[in-house]
């Protein structure tokens, strides 16, 4: 039978991780599980700091910055609205606009949808919604968000 593994190798700009996981009939689902979310963190930030080097990702979170955060339906509601046609996709709309030239219009479509998900991402967190396995009750995930976030100062 053939050697079961994940392999994950990043070696780009600070970013240098070398993550395996060798898998046999020991390895139960819950390792494989938090193995895999811990690279799911550790990608979103890259995808989240690219971005930035793209756009002026500052400026879309100073505008969801400004929004008033809430826990009920209606507050969680406005949020989104603001985000998907509001006061911060204006933002986002004014973001693109900016790097127009440099992009294809395709390709500035593409930027756009990465902007939108970083702000529903950022306005949810601010909401305390769990929507990414970073929320996990899990010592092993907390130790790699904070060493992600030394990394990211």
């Amino acid at each position: 039978m053939a050697e079961k593994y994940i392999h994950f190798i990043a070696n780009y700009d600070d970013w240098v991780a070398i993550r395996k996981l060798k898998i046999d009939e020991k390895t139960d689902a819950f390792t494989i599980m938090e193995f895999l979310a811990g690279l799911c963190i550790s990608v979103d930030n890259k995808i989240e700091q690219n971005l930035g080097k793209i756009v002026n990702i500052e400026k879309v979170k100073r505008s969801l910055e400004e929004l008033e955060y809430g826990k009920s339906e209606q507050e969680i509601a406005k949020i989104l609205r603001e985000v998907n046609s509001g006061r911060v996709n204006k933002v986002i709309k004014e973001v693109i606009k900016e790097i127009s030239e440099k992009y294809q219009k395709n390709e500035l479509k593409e930027i756009e949808s990465f902007c939108k998900i970083y702000a529903f991402r950022y306005a949810l967190k601010k909401c305390n919604l769990a929507i990414d396995y970073s929320f996990a009750e899990s010592p092993t995930l907390k130790k790699l968000l904070k060493k992600g976030k030394k990394q990211t100062k």
